[in-house]
């Protein structure tokens, strides 16, 4: 039952981060496709970056909960020392993948666009004062123009 349990967390991990792959390639910036409505875009690309969040958030269940299955198996003394099972690299590429999956959902979360304020009005760039910006100019007299140890 756990093991089943299991296998569906991570189907459901795999259905979602096929979805929020093509989510967030719809949502990026380099894509064509809505490309008349930036806001939209971004909420796209947010929408497709909670996706990865919630594929990398059932991985780790999944594969944490197996993991806790494994330890409990191990340390129980009824267990056959023949028929006890051990951490394998599945486990620690699931956990990678867990991590890289939500590292990657955060970081597209993190893109999101402000909103445009209708009342605000761009600020128009203001040069401070001429003087401050330039350096004096200093003349050289011929007597100086002489080369060095002569």
């Amino acid at each position: 039952g756990h093991i089943q349990s299991a296998r569906a967390l991570m189907v459901v991990a795999v259905l979602l981060g096929f979805v929020a792959m093509i989510l967030s390639v719809i949502g990026m910036k380099c894509t064509r496709v809505g490309d008349s409505n930036p806001i939209a875009k971004g909420r796209i690309a947010i929408s497709g970056g909670a996706l990865f969040l919630l594929a990398g958030l059932c991985t780790l269940t999944a594969v944490s909960w197996y993991a806790t299955l494994v330890t409990q198996e191990f340390f129980n003394p009824s267990t056959p020392v023949n028929a006890r099972y051990e951490f394998g690299p599945a486990l620690f590429v699931g956990w990678a993948a867990a991590g890289l999956a939500m590292l990657g959902g955060s970081f597209l979360c993190c893109t999101c666009p402000e909103p445009e304020r209708v009342n605000s009005s761009p600020q128009p760039y203001r040069p401070g004062p001429a003087a401050a910006a330039r350096e004096p100019i200093l003349k050289l007299s011929a007597s100086s123009k002489a080369p060095l140890g002569v």
